[in-house]
């Protein structure tokens, strides 16, 4: 029986090692499949932060609309089979396989690329190209893994619309080590002629979105829409929402904390440029679809009691957002706040660290078991000695020991600072007798 270790295995067999952006090996690659990515419209989401929840909003109104949508988004949680969804689901790692193996073999008769063969992303986006093609997908809603310009996802040959998340520091060594830089990678993939969205959270960004844009295909979020009477709670937010093309009163998403409220947004902005396209986004259509969006591990409840929240933001802008939603969710409310905090060596864990310090909470230093790149939960915690918690209780090489000991101390327990601790404890937790699942805990 086939299963996704299967197919990791057959495609890390022939990937080249490590991230290496261009395009030049899935440009030769492609065509050898017969341009899966030409098949279908896409919408195209690259940043830094937000780039998922957007997709997510966007792939669920399009579904509510009616459409055959797929998904691809990465990195995946707890298994690979989530990088790409059709209808809402996953395919069957049998599927993929398959796929993969297709891919594979086109990659094997070619003598440039068995000499040069696509890292892993590429193969595997190959593949996700092929099963959208085998869906007849109506449309897909592609999230660019690294940068923009050199991304595997840039090869979209019909791209209905272009959506810039929030922008910030991250993958210096790739995209540049200025906000200006890693914004030009960003922006590249604008496309001549088809709709342009940007956030617009950093306002020194905006006049550089304009110079990718042809004249009158750019908006700006922070500028052109508007966004008002805004509610946040554990259930969701609430907010009235305006645009060309698009109004909304009382929009609702099943998605907590006030950076969602701009992530919607954003999806918002890129619907009502895309209604021209798909009849079928209606008003209705996409109340419904911004209500039915998911996203695990995003400021997700997985637990009601003891209140256990979950939250892979691992740069310095995500944390700070992340920070900013907990204090106005359970700060000031005379309730105690753990933080169990998981980085990897390579992240800016000391500014990390300096925001998560300033919620007055106790810290639980842990690890992801048996991944090398996870800095040590006793590094962890020396690096966190010299702030002042409320409580520091050391480290954890077992993050479930971690949650247990910051339960039974606090309030709320933040577990959060890495996607792949994330993935390692969502499904642990949510086997647990006392995981009560609330409706953000489903896929």
């Amino acid at each position: 029986m086939i299963s996704f270790d299967d197919v990791e295995k057959l495609i890390a067999a022939h990937a080249s090692p490590g991230i290496r952006p261009g395009l030049e090996r899935m440009e030769r690659l492609l065509p050898l499949l017969g341009n899966p990515q030409a098949a279908y419209p896409a919408v195209h989401v690259v940043g830094t932060n937000g780039k998922g929840s957007t997709c997510a909003f966007l792939a669920s109104v399009f579904e509510a609309a009616g459409y055959r949508t797929a998904l691809y988004t990465s990195p995946h949680l707890e298994s690979p089979g989530e990088r790409l969804l059709a209808g809402g689901k996953p395919l069957t790692p049998e599927r993929w396989f398959r796929a993969a193996e297709e891919t594979v073999r086109r990659l094997t008769e070619d003598a440039v690329l068995r000499e040069d063969p696509p890292s892993y992303f590429e193969l595997v986006t190959a593949a996700a190209f092929l099963l959208t093609r085998e869906e007849k997908a109506d449309v897909l809603v592609a999230e660019a893994g690294l940068g923009g310009r050199l991304d595997a996802t840039n090869l979209l040959s019909d791209v209905a619309c272009t959506a810039v998340a929030s922008i910030s520091t991250d993958h210096t060594e790739y995209l540049g080590d200025t906000l200006e830089k890693i914004a030009r990678e960003k922006f590249a993939v604008i496309r001549p002629g088809v709709p342009a969205c940007y956030l617009g959270d950093a306002p020194e960004l905006i006049p550089l979105f304009e110079e990718f844009c042809a004249a009158g295909r750019g908006l700006v979020v922070s500028r052109d829409a508007r966004v008002g009477s805004a509610e946040v709670s554990e259930e969701g937010c609430v907010f009235d929402f305006a645009a060309p093309g698009l109004e909304l009163k009382r929009v609702r998403t099943g998605l907590i904390g006030r950076y969602q409220v701009s992530n919607a947004s954003l999806a918002l902005v890129a619907l009502s440029r895309l209604r021209g396209r798909f009849e079928r986004l209606t008003d209705s259509a996409v109340r419904e679809g911004m209500s039915a969006a998911r996203w695990p591990g995003r400021l997700e409840i997985v637990s009601r009691s003891p209140l256990i929240v979950l939250d892979g933001g691992h740069n310095r802008d995500g944390v700070a957002k992340l920070a900013e939603s907990v204090r106005e969710l359970w700060g000031g409310k005379g309730k105690k706040i753990g933080v169990v905090y998981c980085v990897m060596k390579d992240k800016d864990y000391p500014s990390c660290l300096n925001i998560l310090n300033g919620l007055d909470a106790s810290f639980y230093a842990t690890c992801v078991p048996g991944m090398e790149r996870s800095l040590t939960a006793s590094a962890l915690a020396e690096e966190a000695r010299r702030l002042t918690w409320r409580s520091a209780a050391g480290a954890f090489e077992n993050p479930l020991d971690a949650v247990e000991r910051a339960s039974g101390e606090n309030d709320v327990v933040l577990v959060c600072g890495s996607l792949y601790l994330i993935g390692w404890i969502r499904p642990r937790l949510l086997s647990l007798h006392f995981s009560e699942k609330s409706p953000s805990a489903q896929r």
